[in-house]
């Protein structure tokens, strides 16, 4: 089938919206962008103005700010620890971000998803694990349930006034979703004995549903209740957590790893069972013309794998199948226990092999890829680009982005071609790729996920890059094709979640844990953003200006682009 660039939805997101475009059907649901419809043909002049627009280099620096080439600003929106309400305050460790304004023809006014992947006791719970032997002996339950709160998400109304973003405190839509909240699953056999699951965590990435509700994506799950591992023999046994949650609330591991849906309206939530249980990333819907869904999301662990839901029923993220990929061979290997006589074998009904997805998908023979993370949609091409953090098991250091063309361009086929758009290393100026947003020019922006451990050491093979940063990777132009650094983060940070306002003038960014290689709170390795406190604080800020306005053009070309 022919690829249709109007068949991409903007009524909100990373690629913008607003009256300005259709809402089709496409909905990003990681740190994307939401693609737009409708790339046009322009004047010679326009075409010729961003052929010669000029986009500087930032140095690589190690410095503890937020810094930025010129022709862009930031000023911070929200903070951890600011009160969203009377009665509920901002949580840590935010990653994805996601705006959706009430008024398609007002860009300006509406609500903000963060998502709060994970806390560091030192500063949510005043635990400091260097002070004991044996920590896990001296941690309090009330140190748990601080920890608690300050991870899953956020939603708050934010406006935009004189050219600056402010929230909304104590208005209706603020609230908070935590590792508390009882969450629905969206599926007919109860997970563990349950239907109604206690709280989210983990929240990496998410996105948006073509009928206006958030998605978030549990990740590193294991971190707080453990996992469940099975030996040759099917026997069950437990692995603990890193952060020790099972030790005061025995929930089974079984309940998290899932792609969540939230209301924004009210705050209810479910868990999407068919979309599997693994280290999600993101999660990025495809609306086709029958209004049947394709899911793409990612495992971000070593050696593993990328996963396609293709539903069987319009706007179902239940009814459906989901595959796993070969990319050697370029096929979507069904994780069908009905059909797949390797897994009715190995499990006892189709539910246990969504519960144990990582298994079937090696039993299947799914390539084993290095971190699978963030999933975007080239909004001219219709590629699908995919990052591979790295995987230093395989001296794999600097990782990739992988780029999937299904076959005829059909987003339900069933065969793809793959092969790597850009390595990371010193040659292309960018390491260990992570999240990826299209603007609404086509341009290509890029976080990087440099860990704090690695950062900025001489025995370590990321010292030419410094802090993590932002690029973007031209579409027009001398630069085309070029990974230019725009931003860098302050020390230890790692900004996640880009996301373009409406009107494409704002890029929405996390700053996540500021500080995170912090031992003593007296001497902090960060005190961005430098508030009253004198501590880190993760933030989602605001960054503007006219070098922003001027490549999110809203009238589009079409260059040829591959």
């Amino acid at each position: 089938m022919e690829y249709n660039r109007r068949k991409f939805i903007s009524f909100i997101g990373k690629a913008g919206l607003g009256g300005v475009i259709m809402p089709q059907f496409l909905i990003n649901c990681g740190n994307t962008t939401t693609p737009t419809s409708g790339f046009s043909t322009i004047s010679k002049e326009r075409l010729h103005e961003l052929k010669k627009l000029v986009l500087e280099d930032l140095v690589p620096s190690d410095e503890d700010d937020l810094l930025l080439v010129n022709g862009l600003d930031y000023h911070t929106i929200i903070k951890w620890g600011d009160e969203i309400s009377d009665t509920d305050t901002f949580g840590f460790n935010n990653d994805f971000t996601c705006f959706i304004p009430f008024d398609d023809n007002n860009p300006k006014d509406g609500l903000l998803w963060v998502n709060h992947e994970y806390v560091n006791p030192l500063f949510v719970s005043d635990f400091n694990r260097g002070d004991y032997d044996n920590p896990s002996e001296h941690r309090t339950i009330a140190q748990v349930d601080k920890e608690m709160y300050n991870v899953g998400g956020s939603i708050v109304r934010i406006k935009e006034e004189n050219g600056r973003w402010k929230m909304v405190k104590n208005d209706s839509h603020n609230r908070r979703i935590t590792a508390k909240t009882p969450i629905q699953i969206n599926w007919d056999t109860p997970i563990k004995g349950k239907t109604t699951l206690i709280g989210t965590h983990s929240n990496c990435s998410g996105g948006i549903t073509p009928w206006k509700t958030f998605l978030t994506c549990e990740e590193n799950y294991d971190s707080f209740y453990g996992e469940t591992e099975y030996d040759e023999a099917n026997v069950p046994s437990h692995r603990p957590s890193s952060e020790g949650w099972e030790k005061f609330y025995n929930y089974p591991p079984e309940h998290y790893g899932w792609v969540i849906e939230v209301n924004p309206k009210d705050g209810t939530a479910q868990k999407h069972i068919a979309l599997g249980r693994f280290a999600h990333e993101c999660c990025t819907l495809y609306e086709l013309e029958d209004k049947r869904v394709v899911a793409y999301t990612g495992d971000d662990k070593n050696n593993e794998h990328l996963y396609k839901f293709i539903s069987s029923k319009p706007s179902s993220l239940k009814e459906g199948t989901l595959y796993v990929a070969d990319t050697i061979n370029g096929k979507w290997l069904a994780l069908d226990w009905e059909n797949q006589p390797i897994l009715k074998n190995r499990f006892k009904d189709q539910t246990e092999v969504l519960i144990r997805a990582r298994e079937a998908a090696k039993l299947l023979g799914a390539t084993e890829l290095n971190r699978p993370e963030d999933i975007e949609i080239d909004p001219i091409t219709g590629n699908i680009f995919v990052t591979l953090t790295n995987n230093i098991s395989k001296d794999d250091f600097h990782g990739s982005i992988l780029k999937i063309e299904e076959d005829n361009l059909a987003f339900d086929a069933l065969t793809f071609k793959a092969s790597t758009y850009k390595a990371g290393g010193e040659a292309n100026g960018f390491s260990c790729p992570d999240n990826l947003a299209f603007d609404l020019s086509g341009n290509l922006w890029m976080t990087s996920d440099i860990s704090g451990s690695s950062m900025n050491r001489e025995d370590k093979p990321y010292m030419p890059f410094k802090n993590n940063s932002l690029f973007v990777i031209p579409r027009y132009g001398k630069d085309s094709g070029k990974v230019i650094r725009v931003a860098s983060a302050p020390k230890d940070a790692e900004f996640t979640g880009p996301w373009f306002s409406p009107d494409g003038k704002t890029l929405f960014l996390s700053v996540q844990h500021p500080g995170e290689q912090t031992k003593d709170l007296n001497n902090p390795t960060s005190k961005w953003p430098f508030d009253e406190d004198n501590i880190p604080k993760p933030a989602v800020v605001a960054i503007t200006g006219d070098l922003i306005e001027k490549m999110n053009t809203l009238n589009q070309i079409e260059p040829n682009i591959n």
